[in-house]
């Protein structure tokens, strides 16, 4: 009834699917996104706003001096429509291919950098530091580092075949790092400073840096924080109490005993949710930088542990997608954002408990601050946007995680071998 066809014909258009076949495919590609690592940012979002909600109503309360409701919920009201706004932003954070934002990221770095500047001179002054435009409520330091992240991936992908003279690799690195730096530190923001020039190094090293330019960046940076600590007042004291904390827990910084004091009523179970005491009887900034110590108060150990659970999975699936990406820049931009903010999260953890001196670090996600929600929120689309993009026509990536600990043995779900699983169906075919 129906015309043979031939096996030649069927196997040719096999290969060669109608363009409509492949427009399809390519749409489904969006929607190759990693569950766990939404799943996971949809928890520290969620977990992020409960502890805002507990935290911040004391405080609300004590600067406003009124009871209404909307006063004493402002500092969450605000983290809330902070969250809508890169809610509503980031799909397209996803969703356009970050191979076309080449056009837009040194304009970008431009602009951010006149931001740094005009926080100079009309910026709001707190806490001895000038950090803030439009009351405060933003601070452009914290997109500088989204902003470095991304100009200096773009830059060492394009300039990956001259990375290795130090002319035209890691000198031109450190006018990049330094300029943008050097704005941050007449704020003065020392801990935004370093995040910058660790996250570049770090990039520069992934990019196919030779390990002598990496020394002398190693180098560079720990002269930088040596005389931030020599000649710098802030740096000189938050060293000193560190130092004597450590000596001496009774003996460390007012904010960190109170920290400390947390925990201990915490316990492994914590006090509950809502029933802090700490937060309500002089603990510093109980909504922003200390708030794991509240998570560990009103959570107790089970609940840090947790907390440190989940940025550790945003570790593992950002490195396992960094793996996975098309090209260099894919790897750079996804491997660049994941050690971003999960370092900023370790060192907002190890700052509260005086593992290292304070540095007024945000915890990701979690700490009161719509600049910090929403380019976290912006990191981890990006991360999105490399793991959507075809596999297909992979450039090579120079060996690229060869460098950085195998997380494949922990990544079940897709694994580097089914390559050879599909071979082996086409030849029993």
């Amino acid at each position: 009834m129906f015309p043979k066809m031939d096996s030649g014909f069927l196997k040719s258009n096999q290969s060669n699917p109608p363009r409509t076949a492949q427009r399809w495919w390519q749409g489904r590609a969006y929607l190759k996104v990693d569950l766990p690592l939404i799943l996971v940012c949809i928890a520290l979002l969620l977990f992020g706003l409960m502890m805002i909600y507990s935290a911040s109503a004391e405080i609300s309360f004590y600067f406003s001096g009124t009871r209404d409701l909307v006063s004493i919920y402002s500092i969450f009201l605000r983290q809330v429509l902070a969250l809508v706004v890169a809610l509503v932003a980031a799909p397209w954070v996803v969703i356009i291919d970050y191979h076309s934002w080449k056009p837009f990221v040194f304009p970008a770095a431009m602009l951010v950098i006149l931001m740094l500047l005009a926080v100079l001179f009309v910026g709001e002054s707190r806490f001895g530091a000038r950090r803030g435009l439009l009351g405060g409520s933003y601070q452009p330091a914290e997109l500088a580092k989204f902003i470095t992240v991304v100009y200096v991936a773009f830059w060492l992908d394009k300039n990956k075949e001259t990375l290795k003279e130090i002319t035209l690799g890691l000198i031109p690195l450190i006018l990049i790092l330094g300029i943008m730096s050097a704005f941050i530190l007449l704020q003065p923001d020392y801990s935004a400073v370093l995040t910058i020039l660790v996250i570049g190094g770090m990039l520069f090293f992934l990019a196919g840096g030779d390990w002598k330019q990496i020394l002398v960046l190693v180098l560079g940076v720990f002269l930088l924080g040596i005389g931030i600590i020599l000649f710098t007042d802030t740096g000189r004291a938050r060293v000193m109490n560190w130092m004597q904390g450590i000596a001496d827990p009774t003996l460390a910084p007012y904010q960190v005993q109170r920290a400390l004091e947390a925990f201990y009523k915490g316990g492994i179970f914590g006090v509950g949710l809502g029933n802090s005491v700490t937060k309500s009887t002089g603990l510093p900034t109980p909504q922003s930088d200390s708030i794991f110590a509240i998570v560990g108060e009103e959570f107790g150990l089970i609940g840090t542990t947790f907390l440190l659970g989940l940025y550790l999975v945003i570790l593992w699936r950002g490195l396992a997608i960094s793996q996975r990406a098309p090209d260099q820049l894919g790897s750079l931009l996804s491997a660049g954002m994941t050690s971003w903010i999960v370092m900023e999260a370790l060192i907002n953890m190890a700052q509260i408990v005086n593992l290292i001196p304070f540095t007024g670090n945000a915890l990701p996600f979690v700490s009161a601050g719509g600049s910090n929600l929403v380019v976290s929120i912006f990191a981890i689309a990006t991360i999105l946007n490399v793991c959507i993009r075809s596999e297909d026509n992979k450039e090579p990536k120079d060996d690229l995680f060869s460098k950085m600990v195998d997380l494949r043995r922990w990544d079940r779900r897709r694994r580097v071998s089914r390559p050879r699983r599909s071979a082996s169906v086409n030849g029993r075919g």
